[in-house]
Order: C-alpha cells, then sequence, then structure tokens
C-alpha cells in the first residue's frame, strides 16, 4: 500500500515537471543557449566579458530552475510532516510491549493516515502546477 502511494506521488510529480518543462523551460534554456552563443559570436568581447555575458544569459533559467525546485520541496516537505506526524501518533499508541495484535492494527492505522497525507498532497498539486505556470508565463522571476 506504501508503495502504491509513493509510486502515486511519482507519477503525478513526474507528469508535472514534465508540463512545466516542455511549456515553459525548454523554452528558457534554448533562449539561454541562443543568448549564450551570440556572447561567443562578438568576436570584440574580452574573456571577461564574454564570460559575464554567458552568466547573464543563464540567469532567468537558473531562477526559474529554483523557483520550480523550491515550490515541489515545499510541497514535499509539507507531505513528510504529515506522514511523520502519522508516525508519530502511531508510536505514542505503542507500548512497551505491543502484541502482534496491537502492532497489526497500529501498522493499518499508521497506512490509513499516511494515504490521507497522500491524497491531501497530491489535491495540493493542480493548484501548485497553476501557480507555478502563472509564476513562469509572467515573467516576475526575472525580478527576484
Amino acid at each position: 500500500m506504501v508503495e502504491e502511494q509513493r509510486k502515486r506521488v511519482e507519477e503525478q510529480m513526474s507528469k508535472i515537471v514534465e508540463g512545466i518543462d516542455r511549456t515553459y523551460l525548454r523554452k528558457m534554456q534554448g533562449d539561454m543557449h541562443r543568448c549564450a552563443a551570440a556572447c561567443c559570436d562578438n568576436e570584440s568581447y574580452s574573456i571577461q566579458k564574454v564570460q559575464s555575458c554567458v552568466e547573464t544569459c543563464s540567469v532567468p533559467m537558473n531562477k526559474a530552475q529554483q523557483y520550480v525546485q523550491g515550490e515541489f520541496e515545499r510541497v514535499q516537505n509539507r507531505l513528510q510532516r504529515c506522514v511523520m506526524e502519522c508516525n508519530d501518533r502511531i508510536k505514542d499508541q505503542l507500548g512497551p510491549n505491543p502484541s502482534q495484535l496491537e502492532v497489526n492494527k497500529l501498522s493499518d492505522e499508521f497506512e490509513k493516515c499516511a494515504t490521507k497525507c497522500v491524497d491531501t498532497y497530491c489535491d495540493l498539486l493542480p493548484s501548485m502546477e497553476n501557480t507555478m505556470k502563472k509564476m513562469l508565463a509572467s515573467k516576475k522571476l526575472e525580478q527576484l
């Protein structure tokens, strides 16, 4: 059951990452490389000027990647905290020498609790995806 939930989370996250990559990040990456190529093609630039120009070209892409990564980390942390809360609740219920029946019962409770966490997490993903898409489309990241 836990494996199913992990797989569900991974699949949803992969789908979002693929969509954001195709829609926004690849274009930004292409723009970054074209910009960097133009820097290198400018024969009047010194080595330092080319380096500075190339670094400037990569700023929007780096900000976008950091933003997307940060959003995923923020939401994943929420999921981890929720699952840890389930774990703590179960540990609090375990006595010093629990019977196998108690362990099985509490194990089932933990799975139900963790599944609820995953459900909540998966429900948050579409909203997070929309927010990221709006942010990437607005070019507000360049101002950060």
